[in-house]
């Protein structure tokens, strides 16, 4: 697998990197059997969280025999220094190792002030210092807030939404990024799910060089599909940038890219999924998310109060409510006998 530096981290990772976040949905031998394969496959870089369930243990049982042979990446949620040491210690013991190779601060709205002596910053000081955590980054979805992280030259990584759909100002970030020597890593690199073709995905962003993108792996054919093209990368030929046209086409404007950050809904709506389910219904086949199971899902879109909760933690400033309340009334269209 070709190699990539990882800006001033100095870490020599494979540019093909595993997104642990999907693992959390499969049983536990079934993980282990997954992360093996990639590991196998040549896959080295690893990315979790502490906010991911049960990820972090998945990974602790599959790779910790080969723990010098991988790169692992996690995540706090923490608002201060103590609860970053106390989610550190929590995330060391399920991913069974004495440190994190990268620890990142997880979707912070401020950046927290280094000068603060409880506050996150010193807690990532103090990790490094006790030889916890290697390198220390921060991931975000608000453009404004990860140039700042960039700027600041406290973070040696940036994690950010990154694929086909994005902006030129979106895109500028990965220029800022190698001109500071962050190491930029891709999330979302095939948004969410929707992008049509894996393949565009892929090659859009290795053509940008120093971006290493996370690709959100729960199946083995999935997995082997990445691994095929990283063994044999595709070109982006004109039936490739057709896909790409055909997609930001389709997906431009408002639309929920399943961050899940709205989450948790007190009326249980399935927001990340439910406000999308037009373009998932276009992309997928229809008959899984037209089930009698789907439907009481949906369903619970009709008990939204309009609190308002949901937007407000929305990074893209989403109206999600109405977003929720116009896929439902194209869900119904849909279903058989209507």
């Amino acid at each position: 697998m070709q190699k990539m530096r990882l800006g001033r981290t100095e870490l020599s990772v494979g540019r093909t990197a595993f997104g642990a976040l999907p693992i959390q949905r499969l049983d536990a031998d079934d993980a282990v059997r997954l992360l093996w394969q990639a590991f196998e496959g040549g896959i080295d870089f690893f990315d979790t969280a502490r906010g991911y369930t049960d990820s972090e243990e998945k990974l602790g049982r599959a790779l910790s025999g080969v723990r010098d042979r991988v790169v692992l990446a996690t995540k706090t949620p923490a608002r201060d220094r103590r609860g970053l040491l106390e989610n550190l210690e929590t995330s060391l013991s399920m991913l069974k190792t004495d440190h994190v190779d990268l620890y990142q601060l997880h979707n912070p709205e401020t950046l927290p002030d280094p000068a603060d002596p409880d506050g996150l910053y010193a807690g990532l000081v103090e990790a490094k210092a006790k030889g916890l955590v290697r390198h220390i980054g921060i991931t975000n979805h608000r453009l404004a807030l990860a140039r700042e992280a960039v700027e600041s030259g406290l973070y040696e990584t940036l994690q950010y939404p990154l694929n086909l759909l994005s902006t030129p100002e979106e895109l500028e970030l990965v220029e800022l990024c190698r001109r500071k020597d962050v190491g930029f890593i891709a999330m979302k690199a095939m948004s969410g799910g929707l992008l049509s073709s894996a393949a565009a995905a892929f090659a859009f962003l290795r053509r940008l060089g120093s971006v290493l993108p996370i690709w959100g792996i729960q199946h083995a054919s999935e997995l082997e599909e990445f691994l095929s093209y990283e063994a044999d990368p595709p070109a982006l030929d004109g039936r490739l940038v057709e896909a790409m046209a055909k997609d930001r086409a389709e997906l431009s404007g408002s639309f929920c890219r399943a961050c899940g950050y709205c989450l948790p809904c007190p009326e249980g709506i399935p927001i990340p999924m439910a406000a999308r389910m037009t373009l998932l219904l276009g992309r997928a086949p229809e008959a899984g998310f037209l089930s009698p199971e789907w439907q009481e899902k949906m369903a619970l879109i009709e008990n939204c109060q309009d609190c308002g909760a949901c937007a407000s933690r929305c990074p893209y400033h989403l109206d999600t409510p109405a977003l929720l309340k116009a896929n439902l009334a194209d869900y119904r269209r849909r279903l058989p006998g209507t």
